[in-house]
């Protein structure tokens, strides 16, 4: 039965460029879009607005737009901004690279930290926290370093005549394995110093960020969010399979390893800005593709979730657990656990898994 016109109308439209240029557009991923847009947008005002010394958020807005007075203006623009940046950034390139890599292994369970380029990070890092005792630059060199060797061992260790989605998850999880076992290593072989260092490192923790990691982080996504969404086209013909894609012209393993070190790439940057945080990956585009009602990759609507599930547990954090404040790291795990919990449970029933 074909649909009526009118009917694929509301839920499709295609904005035409010159030339042979287009853009899909779907209008419940655009409207569910803007209102992530706008929530992470109010949660990081209240998120600046935060902490010992309280900001009303049209303080926060005033100053933002510099009309503060001094004192505001160095809590907000000084303190506070550089941390609700990089929490910004990092669900962002999280919630992308989650994407990536649950559209190109066609599984819900395709995301960096479980297959292991989160812990390749943490290796990296610890190693030059351990072995090296190297400062806050070396060790986010080490991480990008880390996650790239873990990235392309997993890559080539799942590579048979091209990457089929459950290999990719199956040797992914036995590389965080190992990659677990030599944490636990590095960590037990440190002196105290170190040791408490690194795991300070492992938590994730968006504490005492400035603009020295936003900086490096901006460029990171600047450079590798266009360079993503540019092939989301050539993604959505690879997520209906290979001979499929190939039969519509798409050069499935080049496009595949592009994307797969875009999102390594991006996950790495997350890593060396705020240490691994964990299941924003996971969930962020899940929880997107679902407010969308879209049954392909939602790499933007994915970036959003992200940022927006990223600020409310840093939110959550500082506020929800009285004097104590939590590492945002932390309360990602908490509410991830949970979240992996209930997706098994839900692939179990719809006899997935």
């Amino acid at each position: 039965m074909t649909a009526h016109p009118a009917a694929t109308e509301t839920r499709l439209r295609a904005l035409r460029g010159p030339g042979r240029t287009s853009l899909r557009v779907e209008p419940r991923a655009l409207a569910t879009g803007l209102v992530l847009a706008a929530v992470a947008v109010v949660l990081a005002v209240v998120l600046i607005g935060t902490g010992d010394f309280e900001i009303a958020p049209w303080d926060v807005v005033r100053t933002l737009l510099g009309n503060g007075t001094p004192a505001d203006d160095f809590i907000v623009n000084d303190l506070r901004l550089p941390r609700v940046l990089v929490a910004v950034l990092v669900g962002a390139a999280l919630g992308m690279a989650g994407a990536v890599f649950q559209s190109v292994s066609r599984n819900p369970l395709g995301s960096p930290d479980l297959l292991g380029f989160g812990y390749g990070s943490a290796v990296g890092a610890l190693v030059v926290i351990v072995v090296f005792k190297g400062g806050a630059g070396e060790v986010a060199l080490g991480a990008v370093a880390g996650g790239l060797l873990a990235g392309a061992a997993v890559y080539l260790l799942a590579y048979k005549q091209g990457i089929q989605g459950y290999r990719l998850v199956l040797v992914g999880i036995g590389a965080s394995a190992v990659l677990v076992a030599l944490i636990q290593y590095l960590i037990a072989k440190a002196q105290i110093v170190e040791a408490t260092r690194a795991m300070v490192w492992l938590t994730g923790s968006l504490a005492g960020r400035d603009w020295a990691q936003v900086w490096p982080l901006l460029a990171a996504c600047a450079v590798l969010f266009p360079l993503v969404l540019g092939q989301s086209r050539a993604l959505r013909m690879i997520e209906m399979g290979d001979d499929a894609a190939y039969a519509l012209g798409v050069p499935v393993e080049r496009t595949r390893m592009l994307l797969m070190l875009a999102a390594v790439l991006l996950t790495t940057a997350a890593a060396a800005a705020a240490g691994p945080i964990s299941f924003v990956a996971l969930a962020a585009p899940q929880l997107a593709r679902r407010l969308a009602r879209s049954p392909g990759s939602s790499l933007l609507t994915g970036a959003l979730m992200g940022a927006v599930l990223l600020l409310a547990s840093d939110l959550a954090s500082q506020r929800a657990f009285g004097a104590d404040q939590l590492p945002v790291g932390v309360v990602t795990g908490l509410t991830g656990g949970v979240y992996l919990l209930w997706l098994l449970v839900t692939e179990r029933r719809a006899g997935r898994i």
